[in-house]
């Protein structure tokens, strides 16, 4: 079942709601910034702050950032 609302800081959120899942514990948020933050059932998570920039953590917790400018 899929929950979704606004928190106090104007931010939106969908669980489940991560790339890899349709259910367990994912998440997603876009955030009223314009960035967005994925939280996945494997433990990795992504971000990318709308703005030139994207950093990737995988389940180890390796990061890894990239730009996103074109």
């Amino acid at each position: 079942m899929t929950r979704s609302g606004t928190n106090s800081q104007g931010n939106h959120y969908n669980t489940p709601g991560g790339t890899n899942s349709n259910g367990g514990s994912s998440y997603h948020y876009s955030n009223s910034n314009g960035s967005y933050y994925y939280s996945n059932d494997n433990g990795s998570t992504y971000y990318n702050s709308g703005s030139g920039s994207a950093t990737y953590t995988s389940p180890s917790g390796q990061s890894t950032t990239n730009s996103t400018d074109k």
